[in-house]
């Protein structure tokens, strides 16, 4: 595997794509929506490269090395020498057909050498939870990591990139296939809770109605203060921490969307009745360390000669860290060496299992990591 990583200025993107020299099986994009020439980008890629596969999508920031950015294209050129790769893609009409579509993703890529699968989805329009569910439902032994594409702290419009296209309410799955891929993959957070434990009293899927009986929306104002006025992005900042039961691990949830009507919260994954949340808030030093400690769990996963390292991040984390962003990329490399390149987004959802023995889930507000190689 031989991996160029290179950041895209919008007024000289094409002198910078130009020092590209190695035979690219795969282009990762991770685009900034407010990239003006992207379909430029895109045109020029697909004339050039007509038989690589392109994937992408919109983000919240761009990793680039150790830099966070805007305005820019995070542009990772893959050559793959033992490994080969497929890509599937779906349409969907709403988030009832985020199961679904995860199994017929799973289905049109699974086969006896399948052995990591890559996912970049539509931030807005996707139950990630469900997603995710269906994946495993199909290929529960495969590794699966990827993350929900982001617009800014705006969630007005994401997009993916598909071959040739820029679209929306679509999920793109990139499977990897061969003995000799090595992948590391791990998803650590570092928020604290605060606060009494609340009961879910009434919720449907990643729908929250009530809480102890009490409508979601005006008591989750409640904790916020002035913070409410800015809703849904504040709740970046105060994101839940949800456990289906005593033995679970709590999952990360954080919001989308709120219904002023119903008193509802829309979240990006699922919150199940009966479950118990409490509230987070953002600790600097512990977002840091998160990052730090998801670095030690995917290079303890068997892949400390990566060539590669992804890194998908939450919005939320962004938006606390403000200018210390980069020290949380900065912690990765730290961990990881200078040997792999790195790349990545800040998104509105990450996909990925803790770690080397556990699930794969859909969380937010974490640092995930996914580490490549070929032996």
């Amino acid at each position: 595997m031989k991996v160029q990583q290179i950041s895209l200025e919008q007024d000289n993107w094409l002198e910078d794509i130009s020092v590209l020299n190695i035979e690219v099986s795969i282009f990762l994009l991770f685009v900034s929506p407010d990239f003006t020439p992207k379909e430029d980008v895109l045109d020029f890629i697909n004339n050039k490269y007509p038989d690589t596969t392109i994937i992408g999508c919109s983000t919240a920031g761009e990793i680039s090395d150790i830099t966070v950015k805007d305005e820019t294209i995070s542009l990772t050129a893959i050559q793959l020498d033992k490994v080969t790769c497929k890509k599937t893609s779906i349409k969907i009409v709403d988030m009832e057909c985020s199961y679904k579509s995860g199994q017929s993703l799973a289905k049109n890529l699974f086969n006896k050498d399948l052995k990591h699968v890559l996912v970049l989805s539509d931030g807005l329009n996707v139950n990630g939870a469900d997603l995710v569910s269906g994946l495993k439902s199909v290929i529960p032994d495969v590794s699966i990591t990827g993350g929900l594409a982001a617009d800014g702290s705006n969630f007005n419009k994401t997009f993916v990139i598909n071959g040739n296209a820029i679209v929306d309410k679509t999920i793109i799955a990139l499977g990897f296939y061969g003995e000799h891929l090595k992948v590391g993959c791990s998803s650590k957070g570092g928020w604290d809770s605060f606060g009494i434990e609340r009961l879910v009293t009434k919720s449907n899927k990643n729908v929250l109605y009530e809480l102890d009986g009490m409508p979601a929306l005006k008591l989750y104002k409640s904790f916020l203060g002035k913070q409410a006025e800015n809703l849904p992005s504040s709740g970046l900042l105060f994101p839940l921490s949800m456990r289906i039961d005593e033995d679970s691990t709590p999952i990360v949830r954080t919001i989308l969307a709120i219904n002023e009507e119903d008193q509802s919260l829309t979240f990006a994954g699922n919150i199940p009745e009966g479950s118990y949340v409490r509230l987070m808030k953002a600790n600097i030093d512990r977002l840091i360390n998160g990052a730090a400690d998801s670095a030690i769990g995917a290079k303890k996963d068997k892949n400390e000669d990566s060539e590669l390292a992804i890194l998908i991040s939450c919005v939320g984390r962004r938006l606390v860290l403000k200018q210390m962003v980069e020290e949380e990329v900065e912690a990765v490399r730290e961990i990881i060496g200078e040997k792999p390149s790195i790349t990545g987004f800040y998104s509105y959802g990450e996909i990925a299992p803790f770690g080397e023995f556990s699930p794969c889930e859909l969380h937010n507000q974490t640092m995930t990591i996914t580490t490549l190689s070929e032996c």
